[in-house]
């Protein structure tokens, strides 16, 4: 028997924060990879980390929040906090390994879309975890044609960030970047969760199965990457833009008996 699955249970207020978690990550992200990216190499390193880290958590908050609203009829869920805190670290990783090929390796067509390809897939694979630190009493099936797309909108969500990355210049037009990454990773989570099939055991109301219940991780998931946000935005505020380091031409000696202009 298939359990009714509810991924709007508090109504709006969960996509809705959702949402704003993801842009906030991206608009973060976005601001440190720009500064990253005009200055020296020596301290690009710093800034492309903290972008990467800005963003996975803004991705992995929004997927936790989203969660929140998601229940099954008659089934109790739980999540295993190893696999749940495992699923930011993917997160994290994928978005970083995006991030540090297009700040050090060009801004060309295949590396954009190299990047892209390995951070879309990375976060389509830190959903897909996530859902798999949930404990029921029920197994899970997915509908591979709608898995696919929702790896799909995660690529195209990965690689236009990064090319807003690379090619976004000016405050403002970070911020727009920002909100259209919120609705391409927003909606891939939501993509991914339609593609979902709850098969319920026999046993009926779960029971006994352990792990931390979703009140019990709400506090580190919201607290930890909410305050990181907070403070990478202080930073970011605070530092001064970025800019452009100076390019010295070698200075030429005048030719062989003429004397310089």
């Amino acid at each position: 028997m298939y359990g009714t699955v509810n991924g709007f249970t508090y109504g709006w207020i969960t996509p809705v924060v959702a949402y704003v978690m993801a842009c906030l990550g991206a608009a973060l992200g976005l601001r440190c990879t720009v500064r990253a990216l005009v200055m020296e190499r020596s301290r690009r390193a710093g800034w492309l980390a903290l972008g990467a880290v800005s963003i996975g958590s803004g991705i992995w908050t929004m997927h936790f929040i989203a969660m929140m609203g998601f229940t099954v009829d008659q089934v109790e869920i739980n999540y295993n906090k190893s696999i749940t805190f495992l699923s930011l670290g993917v997160a994290i990783a994928v978005v970083g390994a995006g991030v540090f090929l297009v700040g050090f390796f060009g801004r060309g067509a295949p590396v954009l879309l190299a990047a892209g390809a390995v951070t879309g897939v990375g976060v389509a694979a830190m959903h897909y975890l996530g859902m798999a630190g949930m404990k029921l009493d029920a197994d899970l099936a997915y509908n591979t044609g709608t898995v696919y797309l929702s790896i799909g909108i995660a690529v195209a969500a990965a690689t236009a960030a990064l090319w807003a990355a690379v090619s976004v210049k000016g405050f403002a037009a970070s911020i727009g970047a920002s909100l259209i990454m919120g609705v391409a990773v927003t909606g891939m989570h939501y993509t991914g969760m339609a593609a979902l099939r709850v098969h319920l055991h026999d046993s009926g109301i779960a029971g006994g199965l352990g792990g931390a219940s979703p009140a019990a991780i709400l506090a580190p998931v919201l607290i930890g990457p909410v305050v990181f946000l907070f403070l990478a935005g202080v930073v970011v505020a605070l530092d001064p833009p970025g800019v452009q380091p100076p390019r010295y031409e070698p200075v030429r000696e005048p030719a062989h008996g003429r004397r310089p202009r």
